[in-house]
């Protein structure tokens, strides 16, 4: 009787304890694609105020931009090689770690030569965390036997509209950048860690032979192609939306990052749908149809009069490109993680080219026709998704 008594609560503490790493383990991975997009959208919130502190004007500021895309693409390799020896658990805590502390160097830069490299690193940890938690996304998802992908890129959404609503408070506040951004390292590097812990070890076998990084072709480059287009209007739209506020709309500092929040609002919305949409529809009409929504979308806001309606333009704009990254991603996941490492290669290149193409053009011609840009790119995703057989 005795030992019955003593077992039963220890079997219940036990049964306790498995159920809170079961619980811990199915949230790790939406956490980890949150946090991203909290720290994305908190840096692309901010970039007026450091704009402003440094004095940049809009080509010198592309060239930050820039150099943040050139480190996020030049590190593609060293991502697919940290996955292949060391799994994407660890690859994200290692990221993942490298991107909180970069960021509040960001904040604090006192020059632009020490942004520029900042913004570097930022870049580089940014897609070597991205990589790493798509290809955890891709092996739930196979798994899962479903479409679980833009469930988890929704949390993405979740981050980005949270961080751009952040951003906005701080800024209405005159809250700096470095004190901004620290706080955030602080809060986060305890449930970064405790989510790396909480997924199973997946460090693959070392081996000798084994390939680890190709770039795209075949099918692979239409996939790539389209993800080129949409990190170019992601990004750009991250980069730039605060910008065109308070430069052309005259709003002040903490309504600049309010065009962003609708943009990521609504791309969170769609992509709460976005799996049932792509169960009855298919990725390939969702993608084009949205894509066009959101060339709608940018016009609206190049030819807006007042502020409310550039927000209505970007929120329109978020709804249609929501689906282009989680179905790309969830296509090149299906044949491998060297598949999805190059995909994202191709894809982010976007996000190399595409703000700092803006910068120069709104540099020559107006932030409105770099804006114009943007949605002539919406239109040409739609046309490649109409023909990229190897999204379904």
């Amino acid at each position: 009787m005795t030992t019955d008594q003593t077992l039963g609560p220890t079997l219940d503490v036990t049964s306790d304890i498995s159920t809170l790493r079961a619980r811990w383990r199915r949230s790790a991975i939406p956490f980890f694609f949150f946090l991203l997009g909290l720290l994305y959208a908190s840096w692309a919130a901010r970039i007026p105020s450091i704009r402003d502190n440094l004095q940049l004007d809009a080509a010198t500021l592309s060239m930050v931009l820039l150099c943040g895309g050139i480190g996020a693409v030049g590190s593609f390799p060293l991502a697919a090689w940290l996955n292949a020896h060391y799994g994407p658990r660890r690859t994200a805590w290692y990221a993942g770690l490298v991107l909180l502390l970069t960021l509040p160097a960001l904040g604090i830069a006192p020059n632009l030569a020490l942004l520029m490299l900042f913004s570097a690193i930022y870049g580089a940890a940014s897609s070597c965390f991205d990589v790493a938690i798509n290809a955890l996304g891709a092996v739930a998802e196979k798994q899962a036997g479903r479409s679980i992908m833009s469930l988890l890129h929704a949390w993405f959404c979740v981050g980005t509209f949270s961080g751009a609503l952040l951003g906005s408070a701080v800024a209405a506040l005159e809250v700096t950048p470095f004190w901004h951004f620290a706080a955030l390292a602080a809060v986060f590097l305890l449930p970064l860690r405790l989510g790396y812990k909480a997924m199973p070890n997946d460090r693959p076998e070392p081996s000798a032979d084994k390939k680890i990084f190709a770039i795209p072709h075949g099918h692979l480059v239409a996939l790539g192609l389209i993800g080129f287009c949409g990190a170019i209007v992601e990004g750009s739209i991250a980069d730039w939306s605060g910008l065109y506020m308070k430069d052309h709309m005259l709003a002040g500092d903490g309504g600049a990052p309010l065009a962003y929040a609708g943009f990521a609002g609504m791309m969170l919305l769609a992509r709460l749908v976005g799996d049932r949409l792509k169960e009855r529809w298919g990725a390939r009409k969702v993608v084009g149809f949205g894509s066009l929504l959101a060339a709608v979308g940018v016009f609206i806001a190049v030819a807006a009069i007042n502020i409310p309606l550039v927000i209505v333009g970007f929120a329109i704009a978020g709804t249609g490109v929501a689906m282009v990254f989680p179905f790309v991603f969830s296509a090149a996941g299906r044949h491998g993680a060297i598949a999805l490492a190059g995909v994202a290669t191709l894809s982010y290149s976007g996000g190399l080219i595409g703000p700092p193409v803006v910068g120069f053009l709104a540099h020559g011609f107006g932030l409105q026709a770099g804006l114009a840009f943007i949605g002539t790119l919406c239109i040409a995703v739609a046309l490649a998704a109409s023909r990229a057989k190897w999204l379904e």
